[in-house]
């Protein structure tokens, strides 16, 4: 048993791609790369894979659509595994349909020829999911089926190997929104590319910078440092701006810290992957420069809890002063991420050291 309640595949009767890893990752989309590389030999510690594929970011949006703001501290979802694919000259197919009965094709016939599936998804309609929110950027690896569920591998948090009814994931498949895509699904494959389990310097230097620049010259007001900016301003009337403030407020600190939309989690990911990067270098300009941003993001990173400590806080007590201080704290973030990404911007530069 993987989650209270849910079967593991059955050794007949289930189509099941063999090999692959038993427990989830902290991130949804890196969890699933992990296991999509795992089935073509390339075996990357998850930080390394956010990293590689620049997934570090910010945005916060609201509409009147939104019954929440939403504070996301990656890039949109796919983002990452586009830019992955391409550092790592990995071939990326990708598959999208209106059609369920062309979506669910799609996979099995992957799952036939041994090869597991990335699928974008609205989590809110999968059978196990803990928490019953719509978002339609959620990633899960489909490795196996029988004739009413399919199995899957999603982050620890949510059982890592686990499994939902061909009718949840069809519904889940078919959302709507704000983030969705239509029945997209994806698999990876190495073509030349060698297998490997270390990280390869070079890309991850030029992933490195090339993320630092996008963060500090953001195209809108929403999204990199401009974002974290904006959402200091935004978080002060968040008690006007929500129906239920108890709830509501709740419910975006639980989506920030536990399911990592804007919170924590990213910034640790990222602290480890330079960490990785770090201990590749020899001494000089480039590693001071990677220690750095390292060490900027381990402290940005309890900036960010305490920032959805406050909202919580601010919801359950109606007190004003918790969002004052969460939005002081967001300028502390900007301030730190701002230099952070300062010094990491020209770290390709330093390929030339090692």
């Amino acid at each position: 048993m993987t989650t209270a309640g849910i079967p593991a595949p059955r050794a007949s009767g289930a189509t099941v791609v063999p090999g692959l890893p038993h427990t989830g990752g902290h991130h949804c989309e890196t969890t699933t790369l992990g296991v999509l590389l795992t089935a073509v030999g390339v075996r990357l510690s998850e930080p390394a894979l956010f990293g590689l594929g620049g997934g570090l970011s910010f945005i916060y949006w609201d509409s009147t659509r939104q019954a929440l703001p939403f504070l996301g501290g990656r890039v949109k979802p796919f983002a990452l595994t586009e830019n992955l694919a391409s550092r790592l000259g990995l071939d990326l197919r990708v598959q999208e349909t209106g059609s369920p009965r062309r979506a669910w094709q799609n996979v099995a016939t992957a799952i036939d020829a041994g090869i597991p599936v990335g699928l974008q998804l609205d989590s809110y309609d999968l059978d196990y999911f803990t928490s019953r929110v719509h978002f339609a950027g959620h990633i899960v690896a489909l490795y196996g089926y029988d004739d009413t569920t399919a199995y899957l591998i999603d982050t620890a948090q949510q059982g890592g190997r686990v499994c939902t009814s061909r009718a949840s994931l069809e519904r889940a498949r078919a959302a709507r929104g704000p983030m969705s895509a239509r029945h997209r699904s994806f698999t990876l494959e190495r073509g030349d590319v060698p297998a490997t389990t270390e990280l390869p310097l070079p890309a991850a230097l030029q992933a490195t910078a090339a993320c630092a620049r996008e963060f500090l010259s953001p195209p809108i007001a929403n999204l990199g440092h401009r974002g974290i900016r904006t959402a200091a301003v935004r978080v002060r009337s968040l008690l006007e701006r929500v129906a239920d403030p108890p709830q509501d407020l709740a419910t975006m600190a639980t989506l920030m810290e536990r399911a990592g939309t804007g919170g924590a989690l990213f910034r640790n990911l990222y602290r480890d992957f330079l960490t990785e990067v770090h201990g590749l270098l020899p001494a000089g300009d480039t590693a001071s420069a990677i220690a750095a941003g390292r060490d900027a993001f381990a402290e940005s990173a309890l900036l960010w809890t305490e920032v959805a400590r406050l909202l919580e806080r601010a919801g359950a007590t109606g007190d004003q002063e918790h969002l004052a201080e969460a939005s002081r704290n967001l300028e502390k973030i900007a301030d730190l991420e701002t230099a952070a990404m300062s010094a990491l911007r020209t770290v390709a530069d330093g390929i030339d050291e090692i």
